[in-house]
Order: C-alpha cells, then structure tokens, then sequence
C-alpha cells in the first residue's frame, strides 16, 4: 500500500506539517519539529518558512479514516524508552496491564460464547 503525505492538524500545532511529515516518515512528531526548527535557525530562515506555508496550502487535510487509523496505530505502539512517549516506565507498564486485562476478558467472553449451549443451537439452526 503506498504511502501518501497529508497535513495532520489533529496532531499538529501550526498547520499540521511536521505532524503529517512525522507520520509519513514513521517518525516521532517532536522530532520532526527540532529538525524544522534546527533548520530555520541555522541558515534556512527565509526558505523554511516558505516551504512550510507552500505545504500548508498544497498538502491536502488527513482523511478523517486514515486519522482514525494513524490515532489507533499511536495509541498501541509500545515505545523502547518511556521518554519517548512522554510517559514514565510505570505509567507504561499500568496501561499496558490494563490493555492486556481488556483483551483477556474478551477471549473469555468468547470462550465461554463458544462452548455454551446456546452457541450450539444457533449452530445448529443455521445448519438447517
């Protein structure tokens, strides 16, 4: 499936640019935002600002799906350092249990779906 670039503004602070560069690049959004920075204080002033405004107007709005999408996808990524989400070690750990507790009383509920009774006569009746 190939990648398109879109403005992110949901994510974003100014437009939407850096975020949407962040998540075409499978990048972290601070990231992106240093760097632009980095690069209009180092000589880029004039240049960035008009590449930045020219995306703006020419990068097309994140669907709202492929948000709800990019969202899901940040929202179960397990990152290597806390730091990196923003969150400390144990916070992490707590939602990761919780997330895991979540699951685990679905495939209960399912387990205990299938093997009941009445999965067995709905079965059957569709069998008909």
């Amino acid at each position: 499936m190939a990648k398109t670039l879109y403005r992110d503004p949901a994510n974003g602070k100014l437009g939407g640019v850096c975020a949407g560069l962040a998540q075409y690049f499978d990048m972290e959004i601070w990231l992106v935002r240093i760097l632009v920075v980095s690069a209009f204080l180092l000589g880029g002033g004039f240049f960035i600002i008009v590449a930045y405004v020219a995306a703006m107007l020419i990068l097309e709005k994140m669907p709202t799906e492929k948000e709800e999408q990019v969202n899901q996808q940040r929202q179960h990524q397990v990152k290597q350092k806390p730091w990196q989400s923003g969150q400390t070690p144990n916070r992490v750990l707590n939602d990761l249990e919780h997330e895991l507790n979540a699951m685990e009383r679905k495939v209960r509920d399912m387990e205990a779906y299938v093997t009941s009774s009445s999965f067995r006569v709905q079965r059957e009746f569709r069998e008909l």
